[in-house]
């Protein structure tokens, strides 16, 4: 039986855009024997978290990652204007790049939006695999190349361009298209279903949200919807049948999912930096201030009892590790 990992996935967590939650989509993946399957929401990793304590439970492996939808240009941003990559962090410092673009998109646009260039994308590229989709249009794919081959010589990321097969009448001819672009960008095919949905029967709820998003009733949608319910998860063995004379996309898609082993149980809550004086841990840092305050409230001497609370305090906060905490209040208390 072929292997295959679904590496284009989005959830509900793709606003008004993916039908499924994302235990539905690792439930269904574990049930087709996908050996991993990717989360990719839209300039987001919101749904990660519910992904990965589903996968906990499944025979099949989460890899977290992003569907980054770029903007052209930041002086004239429009929400997507650019190319869209596939983000894929294959360790816990790629993770934490990854997170560090997405906020950096998010803090520059609107609420709700994500406005992220190629050069962003460059400088936080490694440790990632990137993964090309193209673009809807015949009309596109030669702006599109040109695009790719200069990314390709300029990331220092593993890149690849996406393949679908989503029965719009010309996939096979698509698919050569692609497997041309791939060769001389020197970026290898992989397939993947786009999928936004764990089952087909979501096709109705799919045609909802595009006409919530979209500002229109079903009658008036038209091209705005769907042409058909294929984009869910599919098996290993229809993958195959689907790109049979490109068995190598669908290979490729193992291969990638083999090389990203970040887990997020590799995550450790680390606290952000407090402020502290040369020299002092933060511990020190917060018994000298305490002790500086203490002096100031009671300059004729701190009383025994007092003394003795803060002793006790100071003590319990640093078992706790709770120091940086009380130094951010401080800080933030005197900002004020």
């Amino acid at each position: 039986m072929s292997a295959y990992a679904e590496l284009q996935v989005a959830s509900n967590y793709s606003f008004l855009r993916g039908a499924s939650h994302p235990q539905e989509l690792i439930e269904r993946a574990a049930e087709l024997g996908h050996c991993a399957i990717a989360l990719t929401d839209r300039n987001s990793l919101a749904g990660v978290v519910r992904a990965h304590v589903a996968a906990r439970e499944s025979t099949t492996r989460l890899i977290p990652g992003a569907r980054l939808d770029l903007t052209a240009e930041l002086d004239a941003p429009d929400e997507h204007s650019g190319p869209s990559f596939l983000c894929l962090p294959t360790d816990r410092a790629a993770y934490g790049r990854l997170s560090s673009l997405l906020t950096l998109g998010k803090r520059r646009a609107p609420k709700g939006q994500c406005w992220i260039t190629l050069d962003d994308v460059l400088g936080h590229a490694r440790g990632q695999i990137l993964i090309a989709l193209p673009p809807d249009e015949v009309a596109h794919e030669a702006a599109f190349a040109t695009m790719l081959e200069t990314f390709s010589n300029d990331v220092s990321a593993p890149c690849y361009l996406a393949a679908h097969h989503l029965y719009r009448g010309d996939d096979a001819r698509r698919l050569v298209r692609l497997e041309a672009i791939a060769e001389h960008c020197g970026t290898p095919l992989v397939a993947s279903n786009d999928v936004h949905a764990h089952d087909a029967s979501r096709r109705a709820l799919q045609d909802v949200l595009t006409c919530i998003r979209e500002h229109c009733t079903i009658d008036t949608a038209g091209w705005r919807l769907q042409a058909n319910a294929e984009r869910h998860l599919k098996s290993a063995a229809e993958m195959a049948r689907l790109f049979v004379r490109h068995a190598d996309a669908v290979a490729q898609s193992v291969e990638i999912a083999d090389a990203c082993r970040f887990n997020l149980d590799e995550l450790r809550y680390e606290y952000p930096a407090a402020p502290v004086s040369a020299g002092r841990t933060v511990q020190e840092e917060l018994a000298h201030l305490s002790w500086q305050g203490a002096a100031a409230r009671w300059p004729d001497g701190v009383p025994a009892k007092v003394r003795a609370q803060i002793e006790h305090e100071l003590e319990l906060i640093g078992a706790l590790g709770y120091a940086p905490y009380f130094l951010t209040v401080y800080d933030i208390v005197c900002f004020a």
